[in-house]
Parts: C-alpha cells; sequence; structure tokens
C-alpha cells in the first residue's frame, strides 16, 4: 500500500474525505461506487468497485465470442479500465486504464465511429477505436464494448454496429438482474 502522508479525520456522522489529489488520480468522481474491505490489520481499504468485473468469466466469454464472429479484436471496458480483451492486443491492453477520450465517447451514451479521427483506446496509438458501443445499466453508463482498428479491419460497418449495440444491450440487462 502506498502512503500518502494526508491525515483525515472522521466527522461525526462518520464520514471522511478522499483527498482530491486521491479522487483524481483513481478517477474516482461524485457518485462512483467504493467497496470497503477490512484486512487482519486493521486496515480499512477503500476499492473503486466496477458493476462490470462481477460478470467477469461472462465478459471475457462474451468478448470472445464478438472477435471470433467480426475477426477484429474486441475490448469491453468498464468506465476506468480494459476488463477484458480477445485477439491480438490481449496482452498489451488487458487491465490498462482507458484514454480520456474513450471516457468522454462514453459518456455521450450513443454509439461511437471515428469518422476520420483516431481514438485511442489506452492512450497508445496502435490500439486505436473502430466502433465503440456504451454499455448502460440502471440508466448509467458502465462501460463500453468496442472493436479495435488494424490493417484487415480498418473501419467497422453496419453489421458490427448493430452486433455491438446488441452485446452493450445484454450487458446492460445482465448487471441489473
Amino acid at each position: 500500500m502506498k502512503a500518502t502522508g494526508i491525515v483525515r479525520r472522521i466527522d461525526d456522522l462518520g464520514r471522511v474525505v478522499i483527498p482530491k489529489e486521491i479522487r483524481r488520480t483513481m478517477r474516482i468522481r461524485e457518485g462512483d461506487p467504493l467497496e470497503i474491505y477490512t484486512d487482519r490489520n486493521g486496515e480499512v481499504i477503500f476499492k473503486k468497485y466496477s458493476p462490470m468485473g462481477e460478470l467477469n468469466t461472462f465478459v471475457s466469454q462474451l468478448c470472445d465470442s464478438v472477435t471470433k464472429t467480426t475477426g477484429a479484436s474486441c475490448v469491453i471496458c468498464d468506465r476506468d479500465s480494459v476488463i477484458a480483451v480477445s485477439g491480438s492486443a490481449k496482452r498489451d491492453v488487458c487491465d490498462r486504464s482507458i484514454s480520456e477520450d474513450l471516457e468522454h465517447i462514453m459518456e455521450q451514451r450513443r454509439i461511437f465511429r471515428p469518422e476520420g479521427r483516431v481514438v485511442s483506446l489506452t492512450g497508445d496509438p496502435r490500439y486505436a477505436v473502430s466502433i465503440a458501443a456504451p454499455v448502460i445499466a440502471g440508466g448509467d453508463v458502465s462501460g463500453c464494448v468496442a472493436l479495435l482498428r488494424d490493417e484487415a479491419h480498418p473501419d467497422a460497418g453496419e453489421i458490427e454496429s448493430k452486433l455491438l449495440q446488441t452485446a452493450a444491450n445484454f450487458l446492460g440487462q445482465q448487471m441489473v438482474n
């Protein structure tokens, strides 16, 4: 665990303020869910909660299915990081933080096609998004399903668009149930 040197007191309602620097570094926004753990040493640990992470095995299988259908690398992200990858990019991007561009794309709540501009998955230009569909669960954006661009799959068409929308909608429904 990394020491920050920051000390905060608990108020009379049992609340503690997480410092702005830590919230910014960990991409914790107002309304984000946090899991609270304790360990044997008496430490209290806050961890960002990812509802998509709860479906880890299922998400990986869905990602594999999309890649088998399209031939392109498929990526499924929560709001902060890549949680499942299938295809050639698997080793390089799994568990990496997503780019701010992709974060903004998800917040727009609609299917995204780059149309001439390059949007990187993780900040690395080698992994550009060809198409992305937001996963919406209970009215909140929880992540996205995306295909990566490569020489064999430079642009996604209407069929890929419908497939990603279906996968994203299905994931959203699984998270609500």
